[in-house]
């Protein structure tokens, strides 16, 4: 039995999984979200959000960002606190497309090209699996 719901509006598959663990970010999740949105890329991406059934506003965060960018977000929503390992298997049983970036909910990106630069990168270079 799943321990989780998940809300995506989207059938696109990304090029880019933005994969973020959330747990009592409500200080931090909009600037962390908000720092991938401005991200200038010709790469389709998505953020993929665990929710670990946080005890403040998160969740609630999250489902506002959500219904404003349905096509960009996926929400993952525990049905009960399971505990990072547990949450983070979850988010990465439910990620797609080709590349991968990690961002943690309570942190944020500075540069509005990163993810074009790294992906231009792997694209030029294929012996390289991994940047950052």
């Amino acid at each position: 039995m799943s321990t989780y719901q998940i809300i995506d509006s989207s059938s696109d598959v990304p090029d880019v999984s933005i994969a973020m663990l959330a747990y009592n970010h409500e200080k931090y999740i909009g600037e962390a979200i908000e720092s991938v949105l401005m991200q200038k890329t010709n790469y389709k991406y998505k953020i993929v959000i665990a929710e670990d059934g946080s005890k403040d506003a998160t969740r609630t965060i999250l489902l506002d960002y959500q219904k404003k960018f349905p096509d960009r977000i996926r929400l993952i929503l525990q049905v009960r606190n399971v505990g990072a390992q547990a949450n983070n298997i979850d988010l990465l049983s439910n990620l797609e497309g080709k590349y991968v970036a990690a961002l943690e909910g309570d942190d944020y990106w500075i540069d509005p090209l990163k993810i074009q630069k790294q992906i231009d990168y792997l694209e030029k270079t294929p012996d390289y699996g991994l940047v950052f």
